[in-house]
């Protein structure tokens, strides 16, 4: 039986013309597909076969590789596994001015960005930024909370608005990214007791409950190394639970009514953390009306 020979395919083959829009080739005469110019052709004409090859004249198959197209974003295997790549949604952020931290201005399960803000400390009569915040909400229930009790737009924001805020059982979080290299856990550890004890002393009267604050951050391990950038967020979760998250690990969850209300009049009492942010927050009120 006469042996065809790399030679007399290619010349039984008319001219391959090329996708102008792919590069790729077309079909020639005999039925060959060709992606590399004449390689698959000697591929078919030395007995060589792929399993989505197509069969040239002397009974061989040219191998195929296979092809991946462009469709809405997805590429898609033409001759093998479909394969699909998500488009990833570039979220807009929101940088909080005086520290450069950029803030999303919706996160994942829904809740939205309401304001952002700067957290200082005076050490030795300087005030040292320790971290850029900022604040999210369910703004669905809070929009639902604001015009069942107070019903009306209203030209600035009021007293009862921020108590309402302190005082709900909608889902909340405050996002702190670090901006002090030389924070410890230690230092965050008494930070956090001070300012909620005094948090909860307001709310009580000059009652101190160092017990019950210290059930928040007080279990944190003092390993756990802080860097600038690092995240601790504090959620307010519907049933009035506290929970304490530290680079992305729950650390705790306490359900008290109590803590919950102190917590966030830290920020929106009336001596806020950030009275600008406060302010911001009042806007964002507002605007849900």
């Amino acid at each position: 039986m006469a042996t065809t020979t790399v030679d007399e395919v290619i010349a039984k083959t008319e001219t391959i013309e090329i996708d102008p829009k792919t590069g790729v080739a077309s079909k020639t005469q005999n039925g060959v597909e060709k992606e590399n110019g004449v390689d698959a052709l000697k591929e078919a004409a030395n007995g060589n076969a792929g399993k989505d090859g197509v069969e040239c004249e002397n009974g061989a198959k040219a191998v195929q590789e296979p092809k991946k197209e462009e469709a809405n974003g997805e590429k898609v295997e033409v001759n093998g596994d479909q394969v699909k790549e998500e488009k990833v949604e570039e979220v807009a952020v929101e940088v909080e001015p005086k520290t450069g931290v950029s803030f999303p201005v919706k996160l994942d399960d829904g809740k939205m960005l309401n304001c952002v803000g700067l957290r200082k400390k005076s050490m030795l009569g300087i005030g040292i930024k320790i971290y850029g915040f900022g604040v999210y909400a369910d703004n669905e229930k809070l929009k639902d909370l604001l015009k069942s009790k107070i019903g009306k737009s209203l030209v600035k924001p009021t007293k009862e608005m921020y108590q309402l805020v302190i005082n709900g059982d909608f889902g909340m979080m405050v996002r702190m990214v670090i901006v002090y290299s030389g924070l410890t856990m230690s230092m965050v550890r008494k930070s956090f007791d001070e300012g909620l004890g005094a948090s909860v002393k307001k709310l009580t009267g000059d009652k101190k409950n160092e017990e019950l604050t210290n059930k928040v951050m007080g279990q944190v391990s003092d390993d756990i190394k802080l860097t600038s950038g690092s995240v601790i967020e504090i959620s307010r979760l519907p049933g009035y639970v506290l929970q304490a998250k530290v680079m992305g690990e729950v650390v705790s969850n306490v359900e008290n009514e109590l803590l919950c209300r102190a917590y966030i009049h830290m920020y929106f009492g009336d001596d806020p953390f950030d009275k600008e942010a406060k302010e911001k927050f009042g806007m964002s009120l507002l605007s849900l009306f």
